[in-house]
């Protein structure tokens, strides 16, 4: 059985956000498995690689009324055998970086319908040149390849989408669409919706996500296309590269801890706290967030409870970029709250390592979530995750329980939970957090229950392993 992945992200190669990381982690796991996995990602220009085999020259496609051609490279992931293939094409691929967007959502505009819906063309040309049993399509950008493959009747081959984000589509107009596919559209295009309705099996990231978007507030107005892939449609809970993320070995920390070896983790945040602030107190709570700045994110709810947070005696950091407006605001309460709120405005992988590590509590007040690695990572980290109860966060989080035995607390559990989207639900729940943190042994224990968590890819491969054999 050969399955190929088909991304437009693959870590440590090319990472924007999560999806990278699931692209560059589940083959993993699926290797050890006894599966035949390999991947295809656009050939970026701003991707750097040594170790790279031109495996053919000039493969041609028909595309935009002309008869295109691309090369296709191969790597491998780091440190293992499995291949990686790059289709470089100056014209649509290899010019510029690798999203249209800033935010990297999909804005529709012509340059992106003909960067990924020609790596989407090309991509199935690599699967036929492979031999390919299973296609296995990640998220809007390469959505589209079920509906081709079955246009053109190569039912021979399999097809899984797997969907990332349902709020990103991929929605270009039809005069763009059929001028650069060759095919006579009568309305506007949805890559995902088109994905959805012809792709052999859909699954998202989590079970609890695949639920929501049947429902019309988190379905984006493919719902009702969804309901009617429901027998189809599995929800798989995303896992973490435990080579990647591990407080015990992770290269980019400043001691390494474990569960047993909590103390460690407590010269990481010293290092945070003289990174960001010139106040450095141990004692003093340190919460944090990693991540792009989006309103998906719940980033309008930390804009609103702002000002009473710096009301409390703690210290914030974040990291992460996005929409302008956000990035413009943090950059303001830098300058205004020296001593108490610290951001970077960047995506940089060594310090999201270390502020994972050196925090105590990890903020991540998504209005939706499909599955999120955030709050995985801070738990693997013994950051305790103040989140709200939505998609993948549901299915990984468990809200703190706590109560007086013989006159000691004694507490259960993994995380703070709020159910409502509301900056006050949101302000509550971390002040709860920040409560429980004032009692040491209580804190440890929550810190300890997240770590000690199986967030492997392995029992999460199994179940794609099922799939698979069941179109194979």
């Amino acid at each position: 059985m050969k399955v190929l992945f088909i991304a437009s992200e693959c870590s440590p190669i090319v990472k924007v956000g999560g999806l990278g990381d699931v692209v560059g982690s589940l083959p993993k796991s699926l290797k050890k498995l006894g599966v035949d996995v390999s991947i295809v990602i656009p050939f970026y220009k701003p991707i750097q690689l040594t170790n790279k085999i031109l495996v053919q020259k000039n493969i041609r496609i028909t595309f935009d009324s002309q008869e295109k051609s691309f090369n296709l490279w191969k790597t491998n992931l780091p440190q293992t055998e499995i291949a990686v293939y790059l289709i470089e094409n100056k014209e649509y691929l290899s010019s510029k970086g690798i999203y249209i967007e800033t935010d990297a959502s999909s804005g529709g505009t012509s340059a992106e319908a003909g960067r990924f819906l020609f790596f989407s063309k090309a991509a199935i040309e690599v699967g036929n040149l492979l031999n390919i049993d299973i296609l296995h399509c990640h998220d809007w950008h390469t959505a589209i390849i079920p509906y081709l493959i079955k246009k053109t009747n190569q039912n021979k081959i399999k097809t899984i989408l797997t969907i990332h984000n349902l709020g990103h589509q991929g929605i270009y107009s039809k005069q763009i669409a059929s001028q650069l596919l060759g095919i006579e559209f009568p309305d506007e295009v949805n890559c995902l919706k088109l994905g959805i309705l012809n792709a052999d099996i859909v699954t998202t990231v989590s079970p609890n996500y695949s639920k929501e978007i049947l429902a019309e507030e988190f379905g984006f107005g493919l719902d009702k296309y969804l309901k009617q892939r429901k027998d189809s449609l599995f929800g798989i809970t995303n896992g973490l590269d435990e080579n990647t993320w591990d407080p015990e070995k992770d290269k980019y920390l400043i001691k390494n801890y474990s569960a047993s070896q909590l103390r460690n983790k407590a010269e990481n945040k010293i290092y945070l706290q003289r990174l960001f602030f010139k106040r450095e107190n141990p004692s003093v709570p340190l919460l944090s967030i990693v991540s792009r700045l989006a309103q998906q994110k719940g980033i309008d709810l930390i804009t609103k409870i702002f000002p009473e947070l710096m009301k409390e005696n703690i210290q914030f950091v974040l990291l992460g970029k996005g929409c302008s407006h956000y990035e413009n605001f943090f950059k303001e309460m830098t300058s205004k709250y020296p001593e108490k709120f610290g951001a970077k405005i960047e995506f940089n992988e060594k310090l999201a390592h270390q502020i994972y590590a050196g925090s105590d509590i990890f903020l991540m007040p998504s209005y939706f979530e499909p599955c999120g690695l955030g709050q995985l990572i801070a738990m693997k980290y013994g950051t305790v995750p103040v989140a709200r109860a939505v998609g993948g966060i549901k299915d990984t989080v468990e809200n703190v329980k706590w109560k007086m035995e013989n006159g000691k607390l004694v507490v259960s559990r993994d995380g703070f939970l709020f159910e409502k989207y509301q900056a006050d639900e949101l302000l509550s729940t971390i002040n709860k957090a920040l409560e429980l943190y004032r009692n040491k042994s209580a804190w440890q224990k929550i810190q300890t229950n997240g770590m000690n968590k199986d967030f492997s890819w392995h029992k999460s491969a199994k179940e794609y392993l099922k799939l698979y054999k069941f179109l194979a």
